[in-house]
């Protein structure tokens, strides 16, 4: 059986060419550099960890041919991958292989990733060096070209469903629906749905998704501080469960301080940019609805509310309220803004268009 076969509940094998690939390199042997790319939250790093345990022959979460580099703050500096080279020209010590995990590939500034190519170019002949990374677009050709490429995708709503059915079969049907639907293929993103702080986050979000069109009180600086403070609060979460992922870890007092505060910053971000998403799955649902498509809508747990706010008068003012969240994302994504004045620009737009 396909050492990856177990991960068919969960992702794989919704990543049949990443599978077919690994398989092969557990039979045939393995390439010296691997390179997991896709969006966050699809398994790369799990089955990262996987394939490199299967390499080295354990069931170990930590072993001395194991070597597992991650950013810190917000980049790959330099002095990481030349502690990792160090380290590569050691010599297996249980395994006849080591293995080297390089989260966050993308990160690596250009020192980092010209320091790394060397070793990519001529490694020992018992290394496999794995880079994981969200975007190929940060990393050089030179990089791209030393490593062979092992594709993931997000995945199906309906592995996603099956996720949602075992982990929450206390929800009705369309509750179960919506929350596949919102998770948007992500395995991160639906942990996140099924925690209670998070679906709390949820219903106070699309509150202010409704109050924009149907409160004449509606006040865009307060909307945008409530989206602000579900971000904050995912901070806080990320920070605490980072601070106790690394209590047992040798690291010294800068190192630890730099993954709580990166764990906490990519979690507040990485919130604001999934409060966005919904909101922009919000308005196209009141189109949706509008026209009769109910089967298409994402929040099938509030098609009565939907039906309720969707009407002819609004079907124009949707979709241009849905681009206007299209434009807040890209921007946020892309750009270096305010997220306070981001998003209270964004209400000001929705309720004019609506």
């Amino acid at each position: 059986m396909s050492t990856f076969a177990r991960f068919s509940e969960r992702s794989n094998f919704e990543h049949p060419e990443a599978g077919r690939l690994l398989d092969a390199a557990l039979r045939e042997g393995p390439a010296h550099a691997y390179l997991f790319y896709g969006p966050p939250g699809v398994g790369k790093r799990e089955v990262a960890r996987t394939f490199a345990r299967a390499l080295i022959d354990t069931t170990r979460a930590v072993h001395p041919d194991l070597y597992e580099l991650d950013a810190l703050g917000e980049m790959i500096r330099i002095d990481a991958i030349r502690e990792l080279r160090r380290d590569l020209h050691m010599r297996p010590f249980e395994s006849n292989r080591r293995v080297y995990l390089l989260h966050h590939a993308h990160l690596m500034n250009e020192d980092a990733a010209d320091a790394l190519l060397k070793d990519l170019e001529e490694p020992p002949s018992y290394a496999v060096i794995v880079l994981i990374a969200d975007d190929l677009g940060p990393l050089p050709e030179t990089i791209l070209s030393r490593c062979q490429l092992v594709p993931f995708r997000r995945l199906s709503e309906k592995v996603i469903r099956e996720l949602v059915d075992a982990r929450a079969p206390q929800l009705d049907e369309d509750a179960r629906a919506a929350l596949a639907r919102v998770a948007a293929g992500r395995l991160d993103r639906l942990e996140r749905l099924l925690d209670p702080a998070s679906v709390v986050r949820r219903e106070a979000l699309l509150e202010q998704a409704r109050a924009v069109y149907r409160d004449p009180m509606f006040d865009a600086s307060d909307a945008a501080a409530t989206v602000l403070a579900h971000a904050q609060e995912r901070a806080v979460e990320a920070r605490d469960t980072e601070e106790a992922r690394i209590a047992g870890l040798e690291l010294t007092a800068r190192e630890a301080e730099q993954r709580v505060k990166r764990a906490a910053r990519g979690a507040e971000r990485e919130e604001l940019l999934a409060q966005l998403e919904e909101l922009g799955a919000w308005y196209r649902d009141l189109m949706a609805v509008a026209v009769g498509a109910e089967s298409a809508a994402i929040h099938l747990d509030k098609l009565p509310e939907l039906r309720e706010d969707a009407t002819r008068e609004r079907l124009v003012g949707a979709e241009h309220a849905a681009e206007a969240v299209r434009e807040t994302w890209r921007a946020l994504e892309e750009l270096n803004l305010a997220p306070q004045l981001a998003f209270e620009a964004l209400f000001i737009r929705i309720g004019r268009e609506l």
